[in-house]
C-alpha cells in the first residue's frame, strides 16, 4: 500500500521529491514550537536524511510516513504517520501540518484515513496518540478522531531549554469500530 484517498487529500508514503517542501513548512517557527520532533531552525538539508529513515521504516513495516497532498492543486501540507509497536499491536499517531494550511481541517481527514488504515489493513488493537498540553489544536485533532483522554505527562518532554507537559489520547479497535458503526 502506497497511496490512500480522502475527500479532498491524497495520502501516499514520503518520496525523495518532497524534501523541499518538507523543508518550507517545517522550518516556520510556528510548526516547529508545539511539535515534538521538528527543531528550529529547521537545519538546510535535512529532509533528505528523514526521509531516506522513513522509506527504510516502511519498507522494514515499522512505521508508515504519508506525505499529506491536496488533490486539487497537488500542494504539499503535511505530514501524518504511523509508529507501530508490532509486539503489542498498536501504533503512535503523529502528525503536522503546514502553517498556511491550518484550519481547514486537512489534519483531521489525513489522520481519520491513517487510523482507518491501522485499524482495518494492519489489524491494529490500539492506536495512541501526544501532544503538548500547550497546543489545543493537536489533541482537538485527536478528540475529532474518537481518541479518549488519557493522561497527562507533566514536564514529559524537553523542547528547546524548556520541560513540557504531554497530554496523551488513544483509541481501540473496539471503539473505533463501535465508532464507525454509528455513522
Amino acid at each position: 500500500m502506497t497511496m490512500m484517498q480522502t475527500k479532498r487529500l491524497t495520502l501516499r508514503l514520503l518520496a525523495p521529491q518532497d524534501a523541499e517542501a518538507i523543508e518550507r513548512l517545517a522550518a516556520d517557527k510556528e510548526v516547529a514550537d508545539t511539535t515534538l520532533g521538528i527543531p528550529h531552525p529547521y537545519p538546510a538539508g535535512s529532509s533528505a536524511g528523514f526521509i531516506q529513515g522513513m522509506m527504510e521504516a516502511a519498507e522494514r513495516g515499522d512505521s508508515y510516513s504519508f506525505a499529506v497532498i491536496r488533490a486539487e492543486d497537488e500542494s504539499f501540507l503535511g505530514i501524518v504517520g504511523i509508529h507501530l509497536q508490532q509486539r503489542h499491536n498498536t501504533a503512535e499517531l503523529a502528525y503536522w501540518i503546514g502553517r498556511p494550511y491550518w484550519n481547514r481541517g486537512y489534519c483531521t481527514e489525513a489522520a481519520a484515513r491513517v487510523m482507518q488504515y491501522a485499524f482495518e489493513e494492519l489489524a491494529l488493537n490500539r492506536v495512541y496518540a501526544a501532544a503538548m498540553t500547550r497546543n489545543p489544536g493537536s489533541y482537538k485533532v485527536m478528540e475529532k478522531l474518537g481518541m479518549k483522554h488519557e493522561g497527562v505527562l507533566r514536564s514529559h518532554i524537553r523542547k528547546g531549554d524548556a520541560y513540557e507537559d504531554v497530554t496523551y489520547y488513544g483509541i481501540l479497535r473496539s471503539e473505533y469500530y463501535a465508532r464507525i458503526d454509528k455513522v
